[in-house]
């Protein structure tokens, strides 16, 4: 029988909680945190609380004097793939761009018949090693991306395997249907067709076995057309499916409008959306995920609409996009980095990006603050404040992750 009121208190800490409102960073000097069944059951200054952390706890754990944050989220993810693309990259610095790679059967239809004849078992053991860097870095929560298979068998074993992640590492994993990523070779003549296997076939199948949170379109001029994603949005929300948009990376199509006709989760990219999408996204409630890693990686020159997203209170976060072509980028205080340097947010929005706005990007209320409530999920770091957080370029001083109020080793 539990004769203590919490199972575990850190102390001895800085708490960047991320409640929006207060302090910068929602910060709480000599703060503590309390766990209780997988939450968040007290947070406060440890000169509150009501005895010694010992006598409060069934364990009281000395945080040495470092910030605890939420733990990380990030919202998008392609991490469950077969081989490289080494050759890609070097492509791309001797000038090559990422369209005429596509053209030229390089780019994702290279990455797809690698997945193809990949079995679950090496797609498993090369996405644990990856996930355990991100763990080691502060993340605790990921959406993981299904889209290098587009036929049916291996699009469900992608899923498969990014469900496992979860349940082998214990960490949250949200999976996502991405067949609309582009058109498979086999397709290439009967887009049509292709369109109804995804919305007449591989979604019921999907929703049916429970493989997937979400569904996602690449919706650009590489890949669908805004009609082409509306129909499978729209087959996606009748199977009670959220919905999740690549939007304008490459052309200013109308897709962010449409990610915020059909209330996306998040609209993703945006680097070519003009003011009219940021309105709309706006009015939806969508959030804006930016991937500096694939800005960066394909030396883009044209930024996301930073600027009028703010000016319109559209919730910014940030990911990886970890993915063998674009962004081959494992921790979340890079992408922060990134988003910082190229994109010019400040270390606070950057942090808020990957917590409590990366949270509702995945459709999650229930993490991304230190907040009574919320579930437990921490990063601890020895750092002197948040802002080294996206400082290091390469490194992070993570010093530990807590899922649900336990302790996890990566």
């Amino acid at each position: 029988m539990r004769t203590s009121p919490y199972e575990t208190i850190w102390y001895n800490a800085s708490l960047a909680t991320m409640t929006p409102g207060g302090a910068p960073y929602g910060t709480i000097r000599d703060g503590a945190i309390a766990a209780r069944d997988g939450r968040i059951a007290w947070v406060g200054a440890r000169a509150e609380l009501p005895d010694a952390p010992e006598r409060l706890a069934e364990r009281a754990i000395d945080a040495g004097g470092g910030w605890i944050t939420p733990g990380l989220v990030d919202p998008h993810t392609h991490l469950v793939f077969g081989g490289d693309r080494v050759a890609d990259f070097e492509r791309r610095v001797a000038g090559e761009s990422y369209v005429a790679a596509a053209a030229g059967g390089s780019g994702i239809l290279h990455t797809v018949s690698m997945t193809r004849t990949a079995d679950e078992a090496t797609l498993l053991r090369d996405a644990l090693r990856r996930v355990r860097t991100m763990i080691a870095h502060g993340t605790t929560t990921l959406e993981i991306k299904s889209g290098y298979g587009l036929d049916v068998e291996t699009e469900m074993r992608l899923l498969r395997v990014a469900r496992r992640i979860g349940s082998e590492l214990g960490i949250s994993v949200r999976t996502t249907y991405l067949g609309a990523h582009v058109v498979p070779p086999e397709y290439a003549q009967r887009r049509d067709e292709y369109l109804a296997l995804i919305c007449d076939v591989v979604l019921p199948r999907v929703a049916a076995e429970g493989l997937a949170d979400a569904v996602d379109v690449f919706c650009d001029a590489i890949a669908f057309s805004p009609a082409e994603t509306a129909r499978v949005l729209e087959a996606a929300q009748r199977l009670g499916l959220a919905v999740k948009v690549h939007a304008d990376q490459i052309a200013d199509t109308g897709a962010a409008a449409v990610a915020a006709r059909f209330h996306a989760l998040s609209a993703d990219h945006l680097e070519r959306t003009g003011d009219e999408g940021v309105r709309l996204l706006a009015e939806a409630g969508t959030v804006a995920v930016l991937l500096p890693g694939a800005y960066h990686y394909l030396r883009e020159t044209v930024k996301p609409p930073v600027d009028a997203l703010r000016a319109h209170g559209v919730p910014i976060a940030l990911a990886t996009d970890c993915n063998p072509g674009t962004s081959p980028v494992l921790t979340l205080p890079t992408a922060m980095n990134l988003g910082c340097v190229l994109f010019g947010l400040s270390p606070e929005e950057a942090l808020a990006a990957v917590t409590r706005n990366a949270a509702r990007a995945l459709g999650l209320n229930d993490r991304g603050e230190l907040r009574a409530g919320a579930r437990c999920d921490l990063a601890l770091w020895n750092a002197a404040s948040p802002a080294e957080l996206s400082y290091w370029l390469g490194g992070s001083p993570c010093a530990g992750t807590v899922i649900a109020g336990r302790p996890l080793s990566s």
